[in-house]
């Protein structure tokens, strides 16, 4: 399988004011008064279970979503979040079943699906990542995360002309270009278009952060990965035709 990144999606990492509110479930309002010190604390430990994910301590983070799920037993969310840090943890066999009670719980959660496909696509499973990325999209036509991924799994493949559609498809949402111009010129590259591989590297060195400044793991190792691979392409030993 080709070095690279797939994009994982836990509710948390998108926007955490919808996460809090997909987590609670409605309440009448008489009860709001009765339940704001409840919610305050979900919230509290949602912020921090990110937060620890960020700095690598997964442990603390899968203790804090355990204790969010003790509360909220029905909550697909924080089930697919949880997943998210087994698998980003490397407890493959741990996120697999979070991701699957999720769907239980929420059928329609496309970033479940997302991040179920990564699981299958490390695994070598690539057929069932692609069945998994195109539920994710049926259900949100507009998941840019996705979208890349299906990409990436088409270029596992070999199937390039297919990645690039993807590809160009997520292009269209005006989200996370400079991953998406990443792994296009990494399919032009594999594919032996040099030249347009050369111009996307160019461009997504452009929109991600420079490693001095950023926090953004991903990013940071897209970057490293870039370099390499412009390095090898405008190496003198290699025409560019």
């Amino acid at each position: 399988m080709n070095i690279h990144s797939f994009l994982a999606d836990g509710d948390q990492q998108n926007n955490q004011s919808k996460y809090i509110l997909t987590s609670t479930n409605k309440l009448p309002k008489q009860r709001i008064n009765d339940t704001s010190a409840s919610t305050l604390g979900d919230s509290y430990l949602r912020s921090c279970a990110l937060r620890l994910a960020q700095q690598g301590d997964y442990t603390e983070a899968i203790a804090t979503l355990t204790q969010l799920i003790s509360r909220h037993p029905h909550n697909a969310v924080d089930y697919n979040n949880r997943g998210l840090i087994y698998f980003q943890g490397g407890e493959r066999q741990k996120a697999l079943f979070d991701y699957n009670t999720a769907l239980t719980l929420n059928p329609y959660l496309a970033s479940a699906y997302n991040n179920r496909a990564n699981y299958y696509a490390a695994c070598g499973e690539l057929a069932a990542a692609l069945a998994d990325y195109d539920q994710a999209i049926d259900f949100n036509p507009r998941y840019v995360r996705a979208w890349i991924n299906r990409g990436i799994t088409w270029r596992d493949l070999g199937q390039y002309e297919e990645a690039i559609e993807n590809f160009e498809v997520a292009l269209l949402f005006g989200q996370l270009e400079g991953h998406i111009w990443a792994e296009r010129g990494r399919t032009y590259h594999l594919w032996g278009d040099w030249n347009c591989a050369i111009a996307d590297y160019r461009r997504a060195l452009t929109q991600l952060p420079s490693l001095k400044t950023t926090r953004d793991v991903t990013g940071s190792r897209l970057r490293l990965q870039i370099e390499n691979w412009l390095n090898d392409l405008l190496s003198p030993e290699r025409p560019i035709w």
